[in-house]
């Protein structure tokens, strides 16, 4: 099975920026594709971003486009989520998730998931 570990959560001022981390384990990280979701007090659980094996194609949830970047280094088994101009409404639980077949844009076709990390954005 694969393992991912967040890492990176905390306090942070709004307009402020934060990295997350995910470091994943039990599988061959590049037959892997990416992706990181998010849930809020009071809100369901939503995409973020996503990333494919290659690291080639990005995709991002409206909210946070031009203010979140998503990458990964194979070599590192790592994925990250680069947040900037965080506000309020960022605040919440940030998981990794990792699909053997399509992009995870879906949390319905995620393989595998960690067990979150909290960011929490103050006025």
């Amino acid at each position: 099975q694969v393992q991912l570990v967040e890492s990176g959560g905390g306090l942070v001022q709004a307009g402020g920026s934060l990295r997350l981390s995910c470091a994943a384990s039990g599988r061959t990280f590049s037959s892997l594709a990416m992706g990181w979701f998010r849930q809020g007090p009071g809100k369901e659980r939503e995409f973020v971003a996503a990333i494919n094996r290659s690291g080639g194609s990005t995709y991002y949830a409206d909210s946070v486009k031009g203010r979140f970047t998503v990458s990964r280094v194979n070599a590192k088994n790592t994925v990250y989520l680069q947040m900037n101009s965080l506000n309020t409404e960022d605040t919440a639980v940030y998981s990794c998730a990792a699909d053997l077949g399509t992009v995870p844009v879906r949390q319905e076709t995620v393989d595998y998931w960690g067990k979150g990390t909290l960011v929490t954005v103050s006025s």
